[in-house]
């Protein structure tokens, strides 16, 4: 899903909680966290991220209709309805697409949208179907303070009450080596909904569109509760961060994707002005033994 992020303007405040996406920024670059979360840096929007706003709109709208009437001609009828509102809500949208070409490319881009939403129909049947929670806002406080959230696309009750999370992923399914990276935020949701509801789901589901691919977990206690003490060494690092002010960037292969590379120390440019006060590290109080977030 995407949001529009504020402007540079915007107030800064240490960070309160966090979300499977934020928490996959620090873990790719600690620097790219300051930018999105205390610079609250603007991002240019993407084709294809806004294309996956648009599916994933269509896929929830879909159940406000009677079961029979779920097929993917209806499906595809939602998608104009859809894209009007998002244009709505964010006009600078309209911006992907240029204006001196009758309209070709923003076509081109709805077929891509409508064949990613037909591609759903042969992954799972939607008739058969009644979900219990979609778009599904989740947060909850662990023991230590934090505060875990995220949207969930969907969750599914058996008649015998066991969940099933589901995540709908408009790009390709991930090489199997690759595979744990992308349960990450799925373990995420399921640690959430456990401390909610004392409930481990059955099963966590990623629904890849793009390449027709189910990937499914089944999780157990121990999962979550490693996920858990994870989370809680990332947070540690965070805050740590937070107060000195030490963000530092970490080079991979998606720095080329990077919006951030104009004031980006790898790139020759330099960081924003920390917004946040500065505590020498002499006065930190940290804990001893921390363990380091994974990569």
């Amino acid at each position: 899903m995407t949001t529009s992020s504020p402007g540079p303007d915007a107030a800064s405040a240490p960070p309160t909680s966090l979300s499977p996406s934020r928490a996959s920024d620090f873990m790719q670059c600690p620097l790219l966290y300051r930018f999105r979360v205390i610079d609250r840096l603007p991002e240019k929007p993407s084709a294809a991220a806004t294309r996956g706003t648009l599916v994933h709109a269509v896929l929830e709208r879909l159940f406000d209709h009677p079961a029979d009437e779920r097929t993917a001609p209806r499906a595809k009828e939602l998608l104009p309805g859809q894209w009007g509102r998002l244009l709505e809500a964010r006009p600078e949208l309209g911006e992907l697409f240029p204006s001196d070409d009758g309209g070709a490319e923003l076509a081109r881009w709805m077929s891509e949208a409508e064949a990613l939403v037909e591609r759903w129909f042969t992954l799972e049947d939607p008739t058969r179907l009644e979900p219990v929670e979609r778009e599904f806002f989740v947060e909850a406080e662990l023991e230590s303070g934090l505060r875990l959230r995220g949207i969930i696309d969907r969750v599914d009750v058996a008649p015998t009450g066991e969940v099933r999370i589901v995540d709908y992923k408009t790009g390709k399914a991930p090489r199997p080596e690759y595979a744990e990276g992308a349960l990450f935020q799925m373990k995420f949701y399921a640690l959430v909904v456990w401390r909610l509801k004392q409930v481990v789901p059955r099963r966590l589901q990623l629904v890849y569109l793009g390449s027709g691919d189910v990937l499914t977990y089944d999780p157990v206690l121990a999962d979550l509760e490693r996920v858990e003490r994870k989370l809680l060494a990332l947070w540690e690092a965070i805050k740590e961060a937070t107060e000195t002010g030490d963000w530092r960037p970490r080079p991979t292969k998606l720095c080329g994707w990077c919006d951030h590379q104009a004031v980006c120390p790898e790139f020759g440019g330099t960081p924003p002005p920390y917004p946040l006060m500065i505590r020498p590290r002499a006065e930190l109080a940290l804990p001893e033994g921390r363990i380091e977030p994974g990569p």
